[in-house]
């Protein structure tokens, strides 16, 4: 009876995120365009951030409770997650165009965050000291986003006339998914101790797929409605904040440790995301067929975890 209940729970939290993804994507549009910010930007700091929130809560809680692997792991695996499934799935529903700022700036800076963060993980903790850095690196980040303005994009024909009530919908949207997407974690990661599996691997599997979900929603609404930025940004920007944001607030609250399947993990990642700039910049896109391959990849690392 528990695991029918925990079943229909991970399909309710994913219906309530998909619609609240929809409102978030829609009110972040038109907020943008009234404030003169580019879709990209958006996505990569508001959007990113609001759809980073359960990974946040997830791993700060972990980190409290002394669970450096599911801490740790639930980053890791969302941003392979992400990279993988949901930048693999989203450009099959559509080419996800790209632009030099999106694969220097925005790759450029997830990849050095990706080495450094290899680097802390080699000796398979991450302490105050490495935490610090990395969020010191994150403020300057978004410093220089908000500090230099984009054009804005005009790559969708949908309306976007402010509404006195965008802001609301914005919160009510972001709401939706955090809180959704807490549920879906908890009846996910019941599932999955169910069947015995360590929790490197449920935080770098399940809960990392559970966390992932907004960023899944937001991503493919923001694809089908046409706003590259909001798509690619929201993934770039949520494994930015992911790492540099929520892992080392974790760290500076708590040292981690984490298993040494991490250094492989960390390994993976590295790869994932050099193959993604390398695919962001051939044409300038992301292809179908290249999201297939991304999802393989996934698909693979998965399998990997689990055996």
């Amino acid at each position: 009876m528990a695991v029918l209940t925990d079943i229909l729970i991970v399909i309710i939290s994913i219906l309530i995120t998909a619609k609240g993804a929809s409102w978030l994507v829609d009110s972040s549009i038109r907020i943008a365009k009234k404030l003169g910010i580019s879709e990209l930007v958006i996505g990569l700091t508001i959007v990113a951030a609001g759809t980073s929130a359960p990974e946040f809560g997830v791993t700060l809680l972990a980190a409290f409770r002394g669970m450096g692997d599911i801490s740790v792991g639930n980053i890791v695996g969302s941003n392979v997650f992400n990279l993988g499934f949901i930048l693999g799935g989203t450009a099959i529903i559509r080419n996800l165009s790209t632009n030099r700022k999106v694969v220097i700036r925005d790759g450029g800076f997830l990849l050095v965050g990706t080495l450094i963060l290899t680097f802390f993980l080699w000796d398979l903790s991450l302490s105050m000291k490495e935490g610090s850095v990395l969020l010191i690196m994150l403020i300057v980040y978004l410093g220089h986003l908000f500090w230099n303005k984009e054009p804005i994009e005009h790559e969708s024909e949908q309306d976007t006339v402010y509404n006195w009530y965008d802001p609301l919908l914005l919160i009510l949207g972001l709401a939706m998914v955090i809180i959704s997407s807490h549920f879906l974690v908890d009846s996910a990661s019941d599932l999955a101790e169910l069947a015995g599996i360590s929790q490197w691997v449920i935080g770098a599997t399940i809960v990392a797929a559970g966390t992932s979900a907004p960023e899944l929603a937001t991503s493919v609404v923001a694809a089908i409605k046409g706003n590259h930025g909001i798509s690619v940004g929201n993934l770039l920007g949520s494994d930015i904040f992911n790492m540099y944001g929520v892992l080392s607030t974790a760290a500076i609250m708590r040292e981690l440790p984490v298993d040494i399947e991490a250094r492989s993990n960390m390994i993976l990642l590295i790869l994932m995301v050099i193959l993604v700039i390398v695919f962001m910049r051939t044409n300038w896109r992301v292809s179908r067929m290249e999201g297939v391959f991304l999802i393989i990849l996934g698909l693979s690392r998965w399998v990997y975890s689990f055996l």
